[in-house]
């Protein structure tokens, strides 16, 4: 009975959070993990020249992000880190496909913990004896994860470094297993590395089969259809553009 009471608890505390990300004025913003330093600033500034609108961030990864989407949480925008996750919204008719368009570009790379001895310079690296952890998203719900799968057997080195694969939840996920030295090597976006420069350093930049481009659009939520598309204009005008590349995003 006990676990019932816990999970109905829980279940109830969950409404509450998303029912006050409802509130009239408030606009609900799901946005892919490695977005989430420069899309705090994205909100400040929004904020500032919106008056009496509130921006609530929700970071994921952007497949995650999706379902939550498609099982009814609330958000007025969907920022994706692959196109992959917003074809999928598309489908799903989880966002208006005519407002979705391209606002920024990144890179992978392949970033090893700052006193690393492993001298790994090159992606055959990862198949030496002596590297035996490696982090990276999981290429079924993260993007950065289906960029290095991409990457790799592109390479023919698929095979040898699943082997030695530490599955993340998300970008973050893959960077702090690097920084807290958990791993040998680590594949995340530039954006990510460029955060920890005293923990982390990039080791390879990694060439990727398929553009690292980030669409965003307004979802079918019709309660903030309009702020949502303000939003949008704001991401996409030169003051969300200038912000975006202070974090080392480039230009669709």
């Amino acid at each position: 009975m006990s676990c019932k009471r816990s999970l109905l608890a829980l279940s109830l505390a969950l409404s509450a959070v998303w029912g006050a990300a409802a509130h009239a004025g408030d606009l609900v913003v799901s946005a892919a993990a490695s977005l989430t330093n420069a899309f705090k600033e994205v909100a400040q500034g929004y904020e500032k020249e919106h008056a009496g609108t509130k921006v609530i961030l929700n970071f994921g990864a952007s497949d995650v992000l999706l379902q939550q989407i498609v099982k009814g949480a609330p958000a007025d925008v969907f920022a994706s880190a692959d196109q992959k996750a917003m074809d999928k919204a598309v489908e799903e008719k989880a966002v208006k496909a005519a407002s979705r368009v391209d606002f920024a570009a990144n890179q992978i790379v392949l970033i090893v913990p700052t006193d690393s001895k492993a001298n790994i310079t090159t992606l055959k690296d990862l198949t030496r004896d002596d590297v035996k952890r490696i982090a990276y998203g999981n290429p079924a719900s993260v993007p950065v994860g289906r960029y290095t799968q991409g990457a790799l057997q592109a390479a023919g080195l698929w095979d040898a470094v699943q082997a030695k694969s530490v599955l993340a939840q998300n970008v973050r996920q893959s960077l702090d297993y690097v920084s807290r030295g958990e791993v040998d090597a680590g594949f995340v976006f530039a954006t990510d590395a460029a955060i920890m420069p005293d923990k982390v350093k990039v080791a390879v930049r990694v060439p990727s089969q398929t553009p690292v481009t980030y669409p965003i659009a307004v979802t079918a939520r019709e309660t903030a259809a309009k702020e949502a598309a303000s939003f949008v204009a704001y991401v996409m005008s030169p003051a969300g553009q200038e912000i975006l590349s202070r974090y080392g995003f480039q230009k669709p």
